[in-house]
């Protein structure tokens, strides 16, 4: 019987390592590599053996100390930790080069997203097909959430058109948006968003670069 987990105990920090943890466990699987050490998972992920066992710690006994893990559960146990043994809805809202690229990601239906919609304001968009499904009106997005049981919304306008995209969704009742235009959305009860920050992200990248170049 699963562990049952209280998930707002689990730092939100966590969860992203838990997902890099999991990419690595699927290489080794496909390597053929039947049992793996927190030590020889800090290895290939240059991180802590004793950060890899706190993470797993949230969520229960995963190995047996002085044996290690065996990839296949630890696969299992993790995909279940991160909801991925579920499949979820997901729609983008806003299909220029980055909604585009992110539609056409086909990681996302290998580990439990389907994307089953795309939306856009764009008059030279609308109507328009990519790899099977064509885009509609924004307006009709939150019947489109509602109608089709949408869990995902992947928000890729421009600032100015976040929050109405937003507020579509949440009105259809979505239950996760992940936001990559630039501006924060407010919180929403029930609602879980993900704040992606590209030009933040580029910042921190050039904060570090140019100590280097100061050096």
């Amino acid at each position: 019987m699963a562990n049952v987990v209280d998930k707002t105990k689990v730092p939100q920090a966590t969860v992203p390592r838990l997902a890099r943890y999991l990419r690595v466990l699927h290489k080794l699987e496909r390597e053929n590599v039947p049992k793996v050490s927190s030590k020889e998972l800090a290895e290939r992920l240059d991180a802590n053996a004793a950060q890899i066992r706190k993470d797993f710690s949230y969520f229960g006994e995963f190995g047996v100390r002085g044996v290690g893990y065996e990839v296949s559960y630890l696969i299992g146990e993790l995909s279940r930790c991160l909801g991925l043994d579920m499949e979820w809805n997901v729609v983008i809202v806003g299909v220029g080069k980055l909604g585009t690229a992110l539609a056409r990601y086909r990681a996302f239906r290998e580990e439990g997203f389907k994307l089953v919609g795309l939306f856009d304001s764009s008059r030279y968009v609308v109507g328009t097909e990519l790899d099977g499904l064509t885009v509609q009106p924004d307006k009709g997005l939150a019947a489109f959430v509602r109608e089709n049981k949408i869990d995902i919304a992947i928000i890729t306008v421009p600032a100015e058109s976040a929050p109405l995209a937003a507020e579509r969704a949440i009105e259809g009742g979505i239950k996760g948006i992940v936001n990559f235009a630039p501006v924060k959305l407010g919180p929403v009860p029930g609602v879980f968003i993900r704040q992606v920050d590209l030009s933040t992200e580029l910042m921190v990248v050039s904060f570090y670069l140019s100590q280097k170049q100061q050096a």
